[in-house]
């Protein structure tokens, strides 16, 4: 019985395999520098929105931090005022 097993084992390994194998890479694409429009598609460019989405991001950041720590100094003063 191992010895069936074994050997169906093998027989679908094999197959999978050869199926894997059956298909040729696709051709190279073509150089962008010939032209004619054979290129393939353009990606959009990020850098610019990107770029401006962090600068956003990191002023939001700075003002948060810099209000974060103006109410905690004014809350220590009013504190020390208190005492």
């Amino acid at each position: 019985m191992k010895k069936y097993i074994y050997i169906s084992l093998v027989a679908v390994f094999v197959s999978l395999s050869m199926a894997v194998l059956a298909d040729p890479p696709p051709p190279p694409p073509p150089d962008p520098g010939q032209g004619g429009g054979h290129g393939g598609p353009v990606g959009a460019p990020i850098d610019g929105g990107l770029g401006i989405l962090m600068a956003m991001g990191a002023a939001y950041g700075a003002k948060k931090l810099y209000k974060a720590r103006k109410d905690k100094n004014k809350k220590k003063e009013e504190e020390q005022a208190v005492v």
